[in-house]
């Protein structure tokens, strides 16, 4: 398989992870299929997988997660700023690991992949031949 195709799977595996749990904590998923369902049990997992934080915190957290779960997702669909945005990924997909490790234990990151999701992020940061990807566009375009 040559790695344009591989790149584009990794970019659309994670992408699509990170909107479709996005779609979860906002109760876009059915019932029988959701993890958390609304925001509030999204909020209130935030808070179990960061015991060390002050509740007060919590919500913030849960929020600023969210917003670069949306904005890496969408930015890794269409391909912008794609090396960067895979590391920054990375980079938090091993803090949630982490996170989950040192206070619900290493069984949670590894029945989540977030583990793997994180190094196929890392992954994802090392491929540069673009792909479908708006950075081969504007690329061009400042040439």
């Amino acid at each position: 398989m040559k790695s344009k195709f591989i790149k584009l799977y990794l970019r659309l595996a994670i992408a699509l992870s990170f909107l479709s749990a996005v779609a979860d904590r906002f109760g876009i998923w059915p019932a029988e299929v959701s993890v958390w369902g609304n925001w509030q049990s999204f909020v209130d997992y935030t808070a179990v997988i960061n015991p060390w934080m002050p509740v007060s915190i919590i919500p913030a957290l849960a929020a600023i997660a969210t917003f670069a779960e949306i904005v890496f997702g969408l930015f890794l669909l269409i391909g912008f700023k794609t090396e960067l945005i895979a590391k920054l990924s990375g980079v938090l997909m091993l803090i949630f690991a982490l996170s989950m490790t040192f206070s619900i234990g290493i069984k949670s990151g590894f029945d989540y992949s977030v583990f793997s999701a994180s190094a196929a992020a890392f992954g994802l940061s090392l491929l540069k031949e673009k792909y479908l990807e708006v950075d081969s566009v504007l690329g061009k375009r400042s040439r």
